[in-house]
């Protein structure tokens, strides 16, 4: 038994109070997208799960296979009516026991699922404001590129963004270097040079970056790289959007007194889409 919001009870709200994910951030998760009954971009997701779950020390069940992730996603999304554009966020735990020592490396998981209007990637023509976000820093470090359930310097930022009147926050590390959005990966344009920090900076491992960095090699014109951004840098770019893979290419059009053209975005994001439905 529990006291949850002064009564006491049993069942469910105890459950929650010996779930290790809620206790310490003892757990990972991904966010998947779905279209037409498909997981996209399936492998990648499964296989940074497995990753994450390897990095935290996590037993893998033996029946956790590519074709089982897969299954549970979408019977739930088709229980939900919505397997023909959806966003499933499945979060992988260990099982209650042991305080900072668990008493078992186990996990169980739990999947939700909710429609989304579009089936395609759009290309916001919106107003799209950003700016540092310093209260708090991005550690360099490998836990840094895996999607934990500790995300406070993503809620503190959205929080700070929300007071100041921005659509998002772009995070530093401990070297005052820009590593990424709170929603996402971060790309500059300068010239004909497209660059995204790397994951050395303690940037997420994205699944829609690694689409954008693909798509964008094989265009010709461009010099893809993956480095360092200061601050400054963005000052004198060219170009700023931010990916994920429920969004798709988010171009931001304002960073302090400084402005945006957002043509790029809007050239790669029907690639993105052919790369998709070409699958």
């Amino acid at each position: 038994m529990v006291n949850f919001n002064g009564e006491i009870v049993s069942g469910n709200a105890s459950q929650i109070a010996d779930n290790r994910a809620f206790l310490y951030g003892d757990g990972v998760f991904e966010t998947v997208k779905i279209v037409m009954g498909k997981v996209i971009f399936l492998e990648e997701h499964y296989f940074r799960l497995m990753a994450s779950m390897r990095i935290l020390r996590m037993e893998i069940p033996m029946d956790f296979t590519l074709e089982y992730f897969e299954n549970q996603i979408l019977e739930l999304a088709s229980a939900e009516n919505c397997s023909s554009s959806a966003k499933a966020r499945i979060t992988v735990y260990r099982n209650s026991g042991g305080l900072y020592m668990p008493k078992e490396n186990n996990i169980s998981f739990i999947i939700s699922a909710q429609p989304l209007e579009s089936i395609e990637y759009l290309i916001s023509e919106l107003p799209y404001e950003v700016d540092l976000y310093k209260d708090f820093y991005v550690t360099a470090q490998l836990l840094s590129t895996i999607k934990t359930t500790n995300r406070l310097i993503n809620i503190t930022g959205s929080i700070y963004a929300h007071e100041n009147g921005l659509d998002n926050c772009l995070l530093i590390n401990e070297s005052k270097n820009v590593v990424e959005a709170l929603q996402g990966n971060l790309f500059m344009l300068m010239g004909n040079r497209l660059i995204t920090p790397p994951l050395s900076e303690g940037c997420l491992n994205g699944i829609m970056r690694k689409q954008v960095l693909m798509i964008s090699r094989k265009l010709g014109n461009l010099e893809v790289t993956e480095e360092a951004i200061s601050p400054f840098d963005l000052q004198k770019a060219d170009e700023l959007f931010i990916t994920n893979v429920i969004m798709g290419i988010i171009p931001v059009t304002r960073y302090r007194k400084k402005d945006y053209e957002s043509k790029l975005a809007g050239e790669l994001v029907p690639l993105l889409n052919n790369l998709i439905f070409a699958n």
